[in-house]
């Protein structure tokens, strides 16, 4: 176990195929507690094991293409559209099965993953009670129900991070600071941020609430 953990994922599962005995030690639960992803290419491989055992996991694609992923869905041309495509649910998918696989996780880190939803983050705070740090940025559809979900479910909780997550508002970082006072919050250029929302379509909102308060 000692040696295979200096192996990356790659080496680990080519040495398990060389004697029944290594094959062994790569499936001892002990060697994946941590996991870290380049690509969500990488989510897709046989080369790693899923299990109670995951305490830290991290998916950091830092890429050119992470920038098509991030522009506005209004906004992509078609070509980018059949891009975001291929692998929109690829991480939402594999943080799926981390919720039902891995319920001790302590630490989730995120970063370019731009198809990641509310959704998958509320299902991981809720089965993952003991996660204590989490660390999104430049995670573009993440907005104020993560922020909102957090304060409901996220009891172990000490550091969030939701840096370049340009759908989060002020309002909904100022109720984490509020609910969660003991939490480490860190917004870097977010709640300043132009939102996803088209602008003619943001501003029949803004009418349709100020008529409300009116009413």
């Amino acid at each position: 176990l000692h040696l295979f953990s200096f192996l990356d994922k790659n080496s680990r599962k080519s040495l398990a195929k060389t004697c029944r005995r290594l094959l062994e030690v790569f499936q001892d639960p002990l060697l994946w507690s941590l996991l870290n992803f380049h690509s969500p290419v990488e989510l897709k491989k046989d080369n790693f094991l899923l299990g109670p055992a995951l305490k830290y996991l991290s998916i950091c694609w830092y890429s050119e293409r992470v920038k098509v992923c991030n522009i506005e869905d209004w906004m992509k041309n078609n070509f980018q559209k059949d891009f975001c495509n291929r692998h929109e649910n690829t991480v939402n998918d594999f943080l799926l099965e981390v919720c039902n696989r891995c319920p001790n996780l302590l630490s989730l880190t995120l970063s370019g993953c731009g198809h990641v939803t509310d959704d998958c983050i509320l299902l991981l705070l809720k089965n993952c009670p003991n996660l204590k740090t989490l660390k999104l940025e430049n995670c573009v559809r993440i907005t104020d129900q993560t922020l909102e979900a957090v304060t409901l479910y996220g009891g172990s909780l000490q550091t969030l991070h939701v840096d370049f997550c340009r759908n989060v508002t002020q309002t909904g970082l100022e109720r984490v600071r509020e609910k969660c006072p003991a939490v480490m919050l860190r917004a870097e250029r977010s709640a300043n941020m132009i939102p996803d929302n088209k602008p003619e379509k943001r501003l029949m909102l803004e009418k349709a609430s100020r008529k409300l308060v009116q009413l």
